[in-house]
């Protein structure tokens, strides 16, 4: 079985073959969209690109082929060679990662599925219409403080309303304009809702784990878009670790020092755990679930308890899907479904 390594680039990909003893049979540069094409012309290889936004892309194509397929962490590049002396060239990344694909088998990431994607994106995009009308607002709310203008409290949907109000017709052009796209983006992100909500609810995972207190339909989404198979989680303290919600450490000899969490994997899904988290400290019933909160809360303060709480709705909510169940108020784990 040959190796095949492809330095994958936003307009070209550098591509170098080997056989299994390391030889070298074919080195070449082509454009990054005719890449599954010579995948799909190339008798069944192992194929190994590193982690960038094609890579799940070609991952596909070059399965769809038949080949076999290895993306490696760009963070474990560095300790493979790449970049080695640094020499860091297309040409010699992927001659790197080929001669140690014929010496190991290199370790790869999780490669999702089709529908996990599109959920992520999904999530993302509605994530940056979100963070563009939070720019929006700033840009007015630091010229009204130009202005010695303060707006009464009120929700973003009536912002331009509140700042009609307070400085009166006519608005400059350059803030009447910030307003205009403020409610076309209101409009959009209101579709966005509507589409993860439509998505949450129509999925039979996401639409269990809705039952946990805090936990809102981008939650749900996130989440199951991230673990993608449940399966190859060994439980779940791997999850929380997966997701960044464990103490770090930096032990060595006789010396032991705990840090705080690692804030490994996904920075959107760890975000909203920890919202879900705030929203469901407010709203929990008494039980387990409510006392033990309190417990930490009290021996070690309020942003502590938030952060453990986070950490166990994320293994109630990988409990759930693993053993598919609902969230018990009265209970820290699910309980079975009826039937």
């Amino acid at each position: 079985m040959d190796h095949v390594a492809i330095d994958l680039g936003g307009r070209e990909s550098q591509i170098c073959v080997r056989r299994p003893d390391g030889t070298v049979v074919e080195e070449r540069r082509l454009r990054t969209h005719e890449v599954p094409r010579y995948l799909g012309e190339r008798p069944g290889s192992r194929v190994i690109v590193e982690t960038c936004s094609e890579a799940f892309w070609v991952a596909d194509a070059a399965r769809a082929a038949g080949h076999e397929v290895r993306v490696v962490p760009a963070t474990l590049a560095p300790t493979l060679g790449v970049g080695a002396r640094r020499m860091k060239t297309d040409r010699r990344d992927a001659q790197v990662l080929s001669e140690v694909s014929c010496r190991i088998d290199l370790p790869s990431v999780h490669i999702p599925s089709a529908e996990a994607r599109a959920a992520k994106t999904l999530c993302g995009m509605r994530d940056g219409l979100v963070r563009s009308r939070t720019l929006l607002l700033n840009t007015v709310r630091g010229w009204l403080r130009t202005q010695g203008r303060r707006l009464a409290s009120g929700s973003v949907h009536t912002f331009g309303a509140r700042v009609r109000a307070a400085v009166g017709e006519p608005l400059p052009s350059y803030v009447a304009r910030q307003l205009q796209l403020l409610e076309h983006l209101h409009a959009a992100i209101a579709d966005a809702d509507r589409e993860v909500t439509a998505w949450a609810t129509g999925d039979p995972v996401a639409r269990r784990l809705l039952t946990v207190p805090g936990v809102g339909p981008v939650t749900a989404v996130r989440f199951v878009a991230a673990l993608d198979d449940h399966t190859r989680f060994d439980g779940a303290h791997a999850v929380e670790a997966y997701v960044g919600l464990v103490p770090g450490q930096d032990s060595s000899g006789a010396r032991t020092r705990h840090l705080g969490i690692t804030k490994a994997g996904s920075r959107s899904l760890r975000w909203c755990l920890v919202q879900a988290a705030h929203c469901a400290k407010r709203t929990l019933k008494p039980g387990p679930l409510r006392d033990w909160v309190d417990a930490v809360q009290h021996r070690r303060g309020r942003q502590v308890a938030v952060v453990a709480l986070a950490r166990k709705l994320t293994g109630i909510l990988y409990a759930i899907w693993r053993d598919g169940t609902r969230f018990d108020p009265h209970r820290t784990n699910a309980a079975p479904l009826a039937g």
